[in-house]
Parts: C-alpha cells; structure tokens; sequence
C-alpha cells in the first residue's frame, strides 16, 4: 500500500467542502476518495492553523522539548565527569 500526497489546494477545498455540507466527514471523504481518517485530520490541522494561539502552544511545546533533551544530555555528561574524575582524584580541582 503506497501513501498518497494530495496538493494543499485539494486539501483545502477537501476541507471547505467538509466544513460547508452537513453531511458526515465519512460520506465525504468517500466520495471524495479519500481516507476519511485523513480528511479529519486535515480539518483538524486547519482548526489549529486558524487559532492563533495554537502556535504559540506548539512553539512552546517544542522549546521546552527540547530542553529537557538539552538537561537530560548535561546530566549525563555530567555524570560521566564525574565518574571519570573518580579514576583521576589527583589531577582534578574539583
């Protein structure tokens, strides 16, 4: 089963025309050949496109990621000096 890449103005108009009908995302996605999984969640990525503050979660989100990696790769660093400096007691000014 090979993955499909659809273009971003088919994907907008998947969207509209999800959002316009009161019809279900299923029936929709069906007619439209397209997994109706994959139809919710472009809507759902359009939802988060137009609140603004959904950026700036997600920014955050990713920044404080990314630090706990950062912290987690000192402690360990950190860990390793210090084993290290077990083995060299005299030349450490520790």
């Amino acid at each position: 089963m090979g993955t499909y890449k659809y273009s971003a103005e088919f994907r907008a108009d998947a969207v509209a025309l999800a959002r316009s009908w009161g019809r279900p995302v299923s029936r929709i996605a069906a007619e439209l050949g397209v997994n109706h999984e994959t139809l919710r969640q472009w809507i759902k990525t359009a939802e988060n496109a137009e609140r603004p503050e959904a950026l700036t979660e997600s920014t955050r989100d990713a920044e404080i990621a990314a630090l706990r990696k950062q912290v987690r790769e000192l402690e360990m660093e950190c860990d390793i000096l210090r084993r290290a400096a077990k083995y060299f007691p005299g030349e450490t000014n520790w």
